[in-house]
């Protein structure tokens, strides 16, 4: 099924509204395509435009409000959303901000409004406009959510999970389709320009992420942009893909050896697997994750390795982090990646990501599980 069912959003708005209940919280100001889609279900592409404002408040009691440009508002009709306030954007005179104040006076009542201001959150609107709305509003003031909605995002429900699960599946077909198109000779921005075409046809809506990188001993980086170098026998290919279905990412890689894999390849991608292992096999609510991190950590060795995987979800990258600074403790619900890396002797790089989701004992992978040898596409 696309979408939800009205349920699924109630239950959000109940857990916001308890939470900021406790805060003290009078309303939620939020401003971004993630968590405005969170609370009503507003999918839609024209995000990528970055002319509009759009804007969500969510009262103490009561429904979510839709403050948005007048040429959203048939779209926002078809969610569960009933109050639509809309203007005619752009408007570089007044952009919302006069009916958006109005709107937070209107139901905004004991409590400041509360918006993500921590780590990964971003305004969405011009800094000029937002404070020309901490102007108009006057003593009702905006203040940080205290990690309020991060929190209610983190932990995932089944219906989400589902969600990410038929994206993992979409996109392990895809990977099983790669011998078809990447073969010695052909170019590795060909290689990329297929394979998204392959995840089109195995259901992905779309594939806003796709990096990757091939040569004899690994590849440079795990983020650069394809070039025309044609493949060549001896190369290790690596994609990585974050294609969306239903607006939810899939996000995870693979690897293969072109005709032959070289032995420190082989040495490098059973260590990979051996650190994914030892992370998977902890990986419970309660632990941490810096633990996990530094169990990848201690296999695949190394100076400084980054982070070794992160949260997922309506983006590509969301919540906590896999280094060892960061101490968020697993709950179920929440999607993980797990992304160990490990550098080859004379060489460059290897990668290898697989998605979980925390369940209340342990684990679920929902990416399809990775060969127990690395592939070789003869």
């Amino acid at each position: 099924m696309r979408g939800f069912e009205r349920s699924e959003y109630e239950m959000r708005l109940t857990r916001a509204q308890d939470g900021m209940s406790r805060a003290g919280l009078g309303a939620l100001l939020l401003t971004t395509e993630a968590e405005i889609r969170y609370f009503t279900g507003y999918l839609t592409r024209f995000w990528e435009s970055p002319s509009r404002p759009w804007f969500l408040v969510i009262p103490a009691r009561g429904k979510p409000v839709a403050v948005i440009p007048s040429i959203g508002a048939a779209l926002m009709a078809k969610t569960w959303v009933e109050d639509i306030r809309t203007w005619s954007s752009p408007d570089p005179q007044d952009d919302g901000i006069s009916l958006l104040a109005d709107t937070l006076r209107e139901v905004t009542g004991a409590g400041h409004v509360g918006m993500p201001m921590g780590r990964e959150s971003v305004l969405r609107m011009p800094m000029n406009d937002f404070n020309l709305l901490e102007a108009e509003l006057g003593t009702l003031a905006i203040i940080d959510d205290g990690g309020l909605v991060a929190a209610l995002r983190a932990a995932k429900s089944p219906a989400e999970i589902a969600k990410i699960r038929q994206a993992c599946q979409i996109a392990g077909r895809a990977f099983d389709r790669v011998p078809e198109i990447a073969t010695p000779g052909v170019p590795l921005a060909q290689v990329f320009r297929q394979f998204q075409s392959l995840c089109l046809d195995e259901g992905a809506d779309w594939v806003p992420y796709l990096a990757g990188g091939a040569g004899a001993l690994g590849y440079d980086d795990v983020i650069s942009p394809a070039t025309d170098t044609p493949l060549q026998a001896g190369d290790v290919l690596m994609l990585d893909t974050g294609l969306v279905f239903d607006g939810y990412f899939s996000d995870f890689d693979r690897n293969w050896a072109l005709g032959r894999a070289d032995p420190k390849a082989l040495d490098a991608w059973h260590r990979l697997q051996e650190a994914t292992a030892a992370a998977r096999d902890i990986a419970r609510p309660g632990t941490t994750a810096a633990e996990l991190f530094h169990a990848m950590h201690r296999i695949v060795g190394g100076g400084e390795a980054g982070r070794l995987g992160h949260g997922l979800g309506m983006q590509l990258t969301e919540g906590l982090s896999l280094i060892p600074g960061d101490h968020t403790v697993l709950q179920p619900g929440m999607v993980i990646t797990l992304e160990p890396g490990i550098a080859l002797d004379g060489g460059g790089i290897m990668v290898h990501e697989d998605v979980f989701a925390v369940t209340d004992y342990g684990v679920d992978q929902l990416s399809p599980p990775a060969a127990p040898d690395l592939p070789v596409i003869s």
